[in-house]
């Protein structure tokens, strides 16, 4: 057995340092993210143009172009509603007794004097001083949600041209006076 070798079959013996192994240039790659960003842009639109937007929450009044100009209004066709410091609610009719009320049953109070007016009823609001801002706001969301069945029932009347009859809304707010005042202490006795 001439040539030396290894005892393991005949291979060849590494020469030099033992288990240092050259490394394997790994090839680099490059992602291009090009598309990556238009795909983004392309969701991102879709989704602003698919998406329902919220509307503002906010309440439309028409004011008098003068505020001192005093407005006729029939006393028949005047529905008060008083919010007093405790958050206690009062309503009345015209010069009517002034009646303990609360926040549900306001919806029902508005429709119910609304229809019986035909569309002619002025709603004012008094609110004392130091009335919660949120007792008011939820009087207010109540009066709101009655519009819809008030305004349903309305428009099932024809007018003079033979189109559906229009909701005229009549609303003011108001701080409480004197009157008032005296009106919710006669309605506790």
């Amino acid at each position: 057995m001439s040539g030396g070798g290894a005892l393991s079959g005949g291979g060849k013996t590494k020469r030099g340092k033992v288990g240092k192994r050259k490394k394997i240039k790994r090839v680099g790659f490059h992602l291009d993210m090009t598309p990556l960003v238009d795909i983004t842009f392309l969701l991102l639109t879709f989704f602003m143009f698919t998406t329902t937007m919220a509307t503002p929450q906010i309440m439309e009044m028409t004011v008098p172009p003068d505020i001192d100009t005093p407005v006729d209004v029939k006393e028949s066709e005047l529905m008060t509603l008083l919010l007093d410091d405790d958050g206690k609610i009062y309503w009345f009719m015209a010069k009517e007794k002034a009646v303990a009320t609360t926040f549900n049953e306001i919806k029902a109070i508005a429709l119910r004097e609304n229809l019986a007016q035909k569309n002619r009823l002025i709603t004012v609001l008094k609110v004392g001083e130091s009335t919660a801002y949120g007792n008011a706001i939820k009087i207010l969301d109540q009066l709101n949600l009655a519009e819809v069945g008030i305004t349903e029932q309305i428009s099932k009347d024809i007018d003079k041209d033979g189109k559906p009859t229009k909701r005229q809304r009549k609303f003011t707010l108001l701080l409480l006076d004197e009157k008032d005042k005296d009106k919710i202490k006669e309605s506790a006795l």
